[in-house]
């Protein structure tokens, strides 16, 4: 997206240079990316920037509403309320669409948001493989908030353990090894020193936790949660016994669970802006829209894009039984904005917050770019094209 640098790079561009990308992902983790990692990263230009970190911010302003849990009382499952909810989440991750405005401008339009960890890890892993293998120019900074690399690993330990001893501090995950994103576990211990434990193995003694490891058993003092409460039910015969998180538990968390239930779906229709589709719960519409080519509706309860129906009809939304539990949303129309060899790709880009528990206000940390040349975005689709996939941004 910034044409002179595009252009250069996709000059200069070698499948041999890739390779040893990928081959270098696999060296420093022992993991070879289970998803597809894009040929290039994406070069997002200074005015793009600035409406991202515009974007980024009204959204935040909405989860400093003071009335916030108020709001998304009833967004979480009856059954899923965990006790001792903590003040904020100490991971924010929301998504944008890059599009082009009526005036032909680079406009971002929001797409998701979640109270719960991305690839921390793993994507600044990429992006120092990105400068390695390729001519990235050096005045292009892959994090948020003017920060270096060491000022980015000290803020992502500061928020994951909170001051706590790295082995009384675990990653929490459903069948870790069997996850795709298993190559960032892997880094973010590599990163921090914290153990990546499965959810069967936690041992609960009336209200302390453990884990066990080399024969020894460990008190859990915080839990780094990549746990879904979706793929605990999916899994929950194949992981036979597991501890009610409902139990009264001595444990900080980051990020609690019920704050992946608030800050998601349930949220895009409180959010305003030249940067937010229009969107409403489906049982408060009270006239459809004729047009329902232009909207798209999205599962409250999902993750990963399962579930949404990308060109509704009325035959979908008479077949849904739920509708407190779905979204009505205008349907955003992504630009191909990336120039590749084989054909332009159309871009999301994700902004990574990280919020410590003793600051006031979440600090925009990293990114992650989801580059398509089909229907969906996400790293779970055109596996079968080239120069799409997981990638990292580059802010002029």
């Amino acid at each position: 997206m910034v044409p002179a640098i595009r252009q250069l790079y996709n000059h200069q561009f070698t499948p041999a240079a890739y390779e040893a990308l990928l081959q270098s992902l696999a060296s420093v983790t022992g993991i070879t990316p289970s998803f597809r990692v894009a040929e290039t990263p994406v070069f997002v230009p200074a005015a793009l920037t600035q409406k991202l970190i515009a974007a980024g911010a009204a959204v935040i302003d909405v989860l400093r509403r003071p009335d916030l849990n108020t709001l998304t009382e009833m967004a979480i499952p009856k059954g899923q309320v965990v006790p001792h909810q903590d003040a904020h989440p100490q991971f924010v991750i929301v998504d944008f669409a890059v599009t082009k405005n009526e005036a032909g401008e680079l406009s971002p339009q929001l797409i998701e948001l979640q109270g719960f960890p991305s690839l921390f890890g793993f994507q600044e892993l990429l992006a120092a493989q990105y400068r390695q293998h390729f001519n990235i120019p050096s005045q292009l900074n892959n994090f948020g908030s003017g920060m270096n690399a060491a000022q980015y690993e000290a803020l992502l330990s500061k928020t994951i353990l909170n001051g706590h001893d790295p082995k009384e501090v675990i990653l929490l995950e459903v069948l870790p090894q069997q996850q795709k994103t298993l190559i960032d576990f892997v880094y973010t211990e590599q990163l921090l020193g914290i153990p990546t434990v499965c959810v069967s193995a936690l041992i609960l003694e009336g209200k302390k936790l453990y884990y066990e490891k080399d024969g020894e058993k460990i008190q859990v003092k915080r839990i780094y949660n990549r746990m879904i409460s979706e793929d605990l039910e999916k899994h929950r015969e194949e992981l036979g016994s597991v501890i009610n998180f409902q139990h009264e538990m001595e444990v900080e968390w980051a990020t609690h669970p019920n704050w992946y239930y608030r800050i998601s779906k349930f949220l895009l229709p409180y959010i305003q802006g030249d940067y937010a589709p229009k969107a409403w719960f489906l049982h408060e519409i009270p006239v459809l829209p004729q047009d329902l080519e232009n909207y798209v509706l999205k599962p409250l309860f999902s993750f990963a894009g399962q579930g949404v129906i990308i060109d509704p009809t009325q035959a979908d939304i008479d077949a849904i039984k739920d509708p407190e539990n779905w979204i009505l949303q205008q349907k955003v129309h992504y630009t191909p904005v990336i120039e590749t060899p084989t054909g332009p790709a159309k871009c999301e880009i994700r902004l990574m917050y990280c919020w410590p528990d003793d600051a006031a206000d979440p600090v925009l940390a990293h990114n992650l770019a989801r580059l398509s040349k089909g229907k969906m975005i996400g790293v779970n689709y055109n596996a079968d094209r080239d120069w799409v996939g997981g990638s990292s941004c580059f802010f002029e």
